[in-house]
């Protein structure tokens, strides 16, 4: 029951992440854009212009509510991760590292809700730093590190997204967009961890109710004894 709690988790965290962000962005009175808006500026504390990474207006009356499911997916995002344990997850150093990384990405969540970037620009940066490189990083090596019964589009596709969303991350440190605009590229490097995060918790809790092969929180065999 710990365990599939913390499938649970994983999912309840992104899927109200989306929720409130669709309900935050369409209380924007000028329209919000994925491709013109960062993600963060949702979590903006006050109406004004802002100049980096390019000019736009931000004005989010919602603010307060985003910031608020920033925090949740963090908490939600560590949460889970503790209560699954080693489940789905080989033993030993890398997979220790992985687990580790990921959290990483929990605790940057809960920074960028609790300190909105017009607000406390340095702080919310780490926060930031933390999900595109911890988090990020923690995702590649998640190919290595989940158990070899598990399905190759959750160790290899995880690898995979990895890999794309550390690319999105320094083009848009370097302000190439490829045409997405830098809220696009943002999402290319913030998003992915969040999909392969539903993608384990639903494949666990499936699994746990399917596989003869599933092992409990202490590594054994549930089934076929």
């Amino acid at each position: 029951m710990r365990v599939r709690i913390g499938y649970v988790a994983w999912i309840v965290g992104v899927v109200q992440f989306f929720v409130v962000h669709a309900i935050v962005e369409s209380a924007w009175a000028t329209p919000y854009s994925w491709a013109r808006n960062n993600i963060s500026d949702l979590g903006n504390a006050l109406c004004a212009i802002q100049q980096q990474p390019e000019p736009r207006y931000i004005c989010s009356p919602e603010h307060a509510l985003m910031n608020g499911s920033f925090i949740a997916l963090g908490v939600l995002f560590l949460a889970g991760g503790v209560l699954m344990g080693g489940a789905l997850w080989c033993r030993g150093p890398l997979a220790a590292v992985s687990r580790v990384l990921l959290a990483g990405a929990g605790v940057g969540f809960a920074l960028a809700g609790l300190f909105p970037a017009d607000v406390h620009e340095n702080q919310h940066v780490l926060g930031a730093l933390l999900i595109m490189v911890l988090g990020n990083t923690g995702l590649v090596l998640a190919g290595y590190a989940l158990e070899r019964s598990a399905p190759a589009a959750l160790r290899w596709g995880g690898t995979a997204l990895g890999v794309v969303a550390i690319a999105g991350f320094g083009l848009f440190l370097s302000r190439h967009y490829l045409g997405l605009g830098l809220g696009g590229m943002e999402r290319v490097a913030a998003l992915p961890l969040l999909v392969w995060t539903v993608a384990i918790g639903v494949h666990g809790l499936t699994r746990r109710a399917t596989d003869p092969h599933a092992t409990d929180p202490r590594g054994t065999v549930t089934a076929g004894r």
